[in-house]
C-alpha cells in the first residue's frame, strides 16, 4: 500500500509550487484533491490522488517575477552578513537595465519576497537569480536539479593533464564525490567550468585541490539563460517565454 504524504510536500514534488506556497494556497482554499477542496494545513494525500490548483493560485503564480542580476564583487547572495549588503538591494528602478527585453514594467511588489536561487560568493561576479517563484527555485536548487551552471574562472598556477581530468571527474569535497563536470581551457589563464551542483565555494576549492589559485570567477549561464550584456550591477526580468 502507498504511504500518505503531507499535501504540501506532494505538491512540491509534483512541481506545482514550493512547500511554502503550497501551505499558502491550502489555507486560502485554492487546492483540490480528487476534485474536493482541502483547506486544512497538514492534510495528507496518497501519491495516486489528483491534485489541482484553483485559477486564483495560477494567477498568483503568473504575477510572481524572477530577476537576473549581474552581481558585482562585494555583495552577498542572500541575507546581509559581516557588513556586506545583499544583492537584492540592487533591484531598484534606477538599476533596471534599459535594454531589458522582457517587456515587464517594474512594480514595488516585485521586490517583496525575492530570494536567491543559488549562491554566488561575495568575491565572484556574474549571473545571480532572485525569484518570487518557488517553482523556479526548485528547478535551480532543488535536491534533484540537473540545470547546468557555466563559469569563466581565471587562475594562477600550473595544471597538468591528469589534474585537468581530475577537475572533470574524480575530486571529493566534504567527504562526498563530486558529480562529473566539464572543465577545459578557455585561454592561457582562464578555465571554463560547467557544473550541475553548487557546493559552497566549490570551484575555488576544486582548484585548490589541484594546486591552482582562483583570481577571478564569473558565472555566465544558468541552464538556457545567459548573462548576456546586462551591465555590472544592473538587472532584468526573466521574460514570460524564457525557461532555464
Amino acid at each position: 500500500m502507498s504511504e500518505p504524504l503531507r499535501l504540501s510536500k506532494r505538491m512540491a514534488e509534483l512541481g506545482l509550487c514550493s512547500r511554502r506556497e503550497a501551505d499558502e494556497y491550502i489555507a486560502k482554499g485554492w487546492v483540490k484533491v480528487d476534485g474536493v477542496v482541502v483547506d486544512q494545513l497538514g492534510s495528507k494525500v496518497l501519491p495516486e490522488q489528483r491534485i489541482t490548483l484553483d485559477r486564483q493560485a495560477h494567477a498568483a503564480q503568473a504575477n510572481r517575477v524572477t530577476v537576473l542580476i549581474n552581481k558585482p564583487v562585494g555583495y552577498v547572495s542572500g541575507q546581509a552578513e559581516d557588513g556586506y549588503k545583499p544583492a537584492s538591494v540592487l533591484v531598484v528602478p534606477e538599476n533596471h537595465w534599459i535594454d531589458d527585453p522582457s517587456g515587464i514594467r517594474f512594480a514595488p511588489g516585485h521586490i517583496k519576497g525575492l530570494a536567491p536561487a543559488g549562491r554566488l560568493d561575495i568575491d565572484s561576479v556574474g549571473l545571480l537569480v532572485l525569484t518570487q517563484d518557488g517553482r523556479v527555485a526548485k528547478q535551480l536548487i532543488g535536491e534533484n536539479s540537473v540545470v547546468e551552471k557555466e563559469y569563466l574562472v581565471r587562475v594562477e598556477g600550473k595544471l597538468s593533464d591528469s589534474d585537468l581530468r581530475l577537475l572533470n571527474f574524480g575530486l571529493s569535497l566534504d567527504g562526498e564525490k563530486l558529480k562529473p563536470a566539464r572543465v577545459h581551457w578557455q585561454n592561457e589563464d582562464q578555465l571554463r567550468f560547467i557544473l550541475t551542483e553548487g557546493k559552497k565555494r566549490q570551484i575555488r576549492r576544486m582548484c585548490e585541490l589541484v594546486g591552482l589559485k582562483v583570481t577571478g570567477l564569473k558565472r555566465v549561464r544558468i541552464g538556457n539563460i545567459m548573462l548576456g550584456n546586462i551591465p555590472t550591477g544592473q538587472w532584468r526580468y526573466l521574460g514570460p517565454t524564457e525557461r532555464f
